[in-house]
């Protein structure tokens, strides 16, 4: 492949070195660039060991090089996928560098859960170049990536974005417009507070929330989608049901007030034992290991 066929990632971290393995495993060369020298250090062991737990060809991570030079990762590459922490400024700052070092051809994405890309993207002095790709948590084995237009990034970019990660196993969706979340976190989280209202209010405890997610629409979830399924059912039985429901449901404008009780007083999740319920050690460890094990068996049936 060719110096334009490339691929530049900056930042080694969760989601950094699992979008190189994306590419990597495409066939793409991929320079990383961290500045930290520790996730550098590791930045192989963690693709290889993905890749022999995956059972894919290990030496997929050769492709990969890291690099403590931004210009040196950037320089030359087709596309350039920044997958630093979830902060505005810094990511403005971090896209200032990319575009010094970037080639004029580059496409220049944002890989971000929720910040909207135009204001990341403001200084920039090519915007129609520039978009955001949200990658979800492990990249290499969801498939969905949503690449969100800013109202200057050209359609000649979305679409060879949108080419580069289907020829990369990817299923990419445009986002026409740029809001807060994009559409999959804006779904996800409108359940979570909804969730989170259920047990602050007294209608039933952590544990029954997740089983009834689990046990029931949640095992549908994967063939189909809210409004398939509305049309399933029928969209007047819909509106009879939201005549009735929607009224009650949570419209709380900013987080709910268990979850900044649970914030305050350290129950922080799995980061710390505990947050809406207790966690060992093990159960944490048992968790990760069953939600790798049903994303690897969806992957393995091209699900």
């Amino acid at each position: 492949m060719s110096d334009h066929d490339a691929i530049a990632i900056v930042g080694g971290g969760l989601m950094g070195h699992g979008i190189a393995q994306v590419f990597a495993r495409a066939g793409h060369m991929v320079r990383v660039h961290d500045a930290s020298a520790q996730i550098l250090s590791t930045l192989h062991e963690r693709i290889r060991r993905n890749l022999v737990d995956l059972g894919q060809d290990a030496a997929a991570a050769n492709r990969v090089s890291g690099h403590d030079s931004l210009a040196a990762a950037v320089g030359g590459a087709g596309f350039v996928f920044e997958a630093g922490p979830e902060n505005l400024s810094l990511k403005r700052q971090i896209f200032a560098n990319i575009e010094a070092a970037a080639a004029p051809q580059a496409i220049l994405a944002s890989n971000t859960s929720v910040i909207p890309i135009t204001q990341i993207m403001t200084g920039l002095k090519r915007g129609d170049r520039a978009l955001g790709t949200h990658w979800w948590n492990p990249p290499f084995l969801v498939p969905l990536v949503e690449v969100i237009k800013t109202p200057h990034t050209s359609m000649a970019a979305v679409q060879a974005m949108s080419q580069l990660l289907l020829a990369a196993g990817k299923t990419p969706v445009t986002i026409q417009k740029d809001v807060p979340g994009f559409v999959g976190n804006r779904l996800q989280h409108a359940l979570w507070r909804e969730a989170i209202a259920l047990v602050q209010n007294g209608v039933c405890d952590a544990d029954t929330v997740d089983t009834v997610v689990k046990a029931s629409f949640g095992r549908r979830l994967a063939v189909l989608g809210p409004l398939e399924n509305a049309d399933l059912v029928g969209t007047d039985l819909t509106l009879a049901i939201h005549e009735t429901v929607l009224p009650d449901l949570d419209r709380t404008p900013g987080p709910l007030p268990l979850l900044k009780e649970l914030v305050a007083g350290g129950r922080l999740g799995m980061k710390t034992g505990e947050g809406f319920r207790r966690w060992t050690p093990d159960e944490q460890a048992k968790l990760r290991q069953r939600v790798f094990q049903y994303l690897k068996a969806l992957d393995d049936q091209g699900i």
